[in-house]
């Protein structure tokens, strides 16, 4: 009996160990870190609106004068 107890616990103690080192026991792997990257500002307009109304006002004013005389 005492014997089959002794097997037991070296039984139990040897697959402990082996769930222990399941992993094995190399390095560990590092990956890169993630860098994110933001996506560029999209592309702004070639006239300014400012200059749009500007141009609609003299084509007005320019009508207005030609209409005039």
């Amino acid at each position: 009996m005492r014997l089959t107890t002794t097997l037991a616990a070296s039984a139990a103690l040897a697959v402990s160990g082996f769930a222990a080192n399941a992993g094995g026991l190399s390095d560990e792997v590092m990956e890169a870190p993630v860098v994110a990257v933001e996506p560029a500002p999209p592309a702004g307009t070639s006239i300014s609106p400012t200059f749009v109304i500007l141009g609609v006002l003299a084509a007005l004013l320019i009508a207005a004068a030609v209409n005039e005389s």
